[in-house]
C-alpha cells in the first residue's frame, strides 16, 4: 500500500483518531526487529549531514518536533525513519487527560492543523521508565539524541510553575539528551506568561537545580512583540543554552473558526521572521532550532538561512508521509529550490 493510500485511509478519521490508529500500528512494527533494521537501512542519512551541537552529535538536522510522540512510545521507529533527533512530550509532571475532544483539526487545502489538545500525557514517571528502558535497549550503534519537552499540570498556578518543571526535569533528565521548557503552548491557560522574564529565569534557576545538568533550550511563542522578545532573548541566553522558534500561533486564516493553536504552512512565515530576529539579538554562535511549516529542503535551507542550526517537523511529517526526514536530508546536499511557501 503506497503512502497516498495510508493517507487517504487515515484521514478518513477524526486527526486524533488516526494519531492513535498510527500509534498502534507503529508500536506494533517496532516489535519486529529486523523490519526496524530495514527501515533503518532505507533511510540511514547521509555521513555528510551530520551536525554537532549542544555537545551533542546528529545524524541530519532534521528532527521531529515535541507532539507527536508525547508519551515516547515511538522512539525506535522515528530513528529508524532517519530523524537526527526526537522530541518527545510535552511531559507534566502527573499524567493528565487533557482537553476534551474534538481537539485537533486538519485543513488539507493549505497544510495546517489546528490543535488545543492541552498536554495529554502519561506523566513524567511513566515516560520517566519508558526512556530509561529505550537507553537500556541500545547497542554500540549511535542514537539520534532524545530531548524531552516538559511543561506544567493545568491546575499548578504561575508562581508554583518553578517547583513543577524543577520535579519534572528531575524525574526525567537523567534519560535524555536534553530538557526543552514548554512555557509557549496556547492550550494551558496563562501558560505564556511564564515566558515573562520574572518567571522565565526562576523557572530555569529552579530546573539547574533540580538535577544532571543537561542542554537546556526554551521554546517560545510566535505571538510576541519586539520588547518581550527582547526579554525572552536576554534571559534565555544568560542562563539556558538555546531556543527553539517557535510554538503554534493564535492567528487564521479566514475559515478557521477552532480554538487552538495554528500549525504547518500558515505558520512558516511567522515563525521564520521571529527566528530571524532571535538570531539577531543573541548572536551567531548561540544554539537555534526552527520549527513551522517546514515541507520541503527549500523551507529548510530557509530557516537555516534565518538562523537555525537544526529543524523540526511536525505537521509537515503528517502530510508528506514518513519518509520526509530522510529524503529532506539527502535533498539538503542537491542544488536549492524554490521555498513552498
Amino acid at each position: 500500500m503506497t503512502f497516498e493510500a495510508i493517507r487517504r485511509l487515515l484521514f478518513g478519521f477524526d486527526p486524533e483518531s488516526a494519531h492513535d490508529l498510527a500509534v498502534e500500528n507503529i508500536q506494533r512494527v517496532q516489535q519486529i526487529g529486523i523490519a526496524v533494521r530495514a527501515i533503518a537501512r532505507l533511510c540511514r542519512p547521509p555521513a555528510a549531514a551530520r551536525r554537532d551541537l549542544l555537545g551533542l552529535s546528529f545524524p541530519s538536522p532534521i528532527g521531529i518536533a515535541a507532539g507527536f510522540d508525547k508519551n515516547a512510545v515511538m522512539i525506535p521507529f522515528l530513528a529508524a525513519l532517519g530523524f537526527g533527533f526526537i522530541e518527545v512530550g510535552t511531559v507534566t509532571l502527573q499524567p493528565q487527560p487533557g482537553n476534551p475532544r474534538p481537539r485537533m483539526f486538519r485543513y488539507p487545502e493549505v497544510k495546517a492543523l489546528i490543535n488545543r489538545m492541552g498536554f495529554n500525557n502519561d506523566g513524567a514517571d511513566a515516560v520517566a521508565e519508558r526512556l530509561k528502558r529505550y537507553r537500556a535497549s541500545l547497542s554500540e550503534e549511535p542514537a539520534p539524541p532524545i530531548f524531552v519537552n516538559i511543561g506544567k499540570n493545568r491546575e499548578v498556578p504561575l508562581d508554583a510553575a518553578p517547583a513543577a518543571y524543577a520535579a519534572c526535569y528531575a524525574r526525567l533528565a537523567p534519560h535524555a539528551d536534553g530538557v526543552v521548557l514548554n512555557l509557549s503552548s496556547p492550550n494551558t491557560p496563562l501558560l505564556r506568561e511564564l515566558q515573562r522574564p520574572e518567571h522565565l529565569t526562576a523557572i530555569i534557576a529552579a530546573v539547574r537545580s533540580a538535577g544532571p545538568r543537561r542542554p537546556l533550550l526554551v521554546k517560545i511563542a510566535p505571538d510576541i512583540d519586539d520588547a518581550l522578545l527582547g526579554e525572552i532573548c536576554d534571559a534565555t541566553r544568560s542562563d539556558a543554552d538555546g531556543i527553539i522558534c517557535t510554538n503554534t500561533t493564535l492567528d487564521r486564516l479566514p475559515g478557521m473558526n477552532e480554538a487552538g493553536g495554528l500549525s504547518g504552512k500558515p505558520l512558516w512565515s511567522k515563525s521564520t521572521e521571529v527566528l530571524r530576529r532571535v538570531r539577531e539579538l543573541v548572536g551567531p554562535d548561540y544554539p537555534l532550532i526552527g520549527v513551522g511549516g517546514v515541507f520541503t529542503a527549500a523551507d529548510v535551507r530557509a530557516k537555516m538561512a534565518a538562523g537555525a542550526n537544526l529543524v523540526q517537523l511536525y505537521t509537515g511529517f503528517i502530510y508528506e508521509g514518513p519518509l520526509l526526514a530522510s529524503r529532506l536530508a539527502r535533498q539538503l546536499a542537491k542544488p536549492t529550490e524554490k521555498p513552498s511557501n
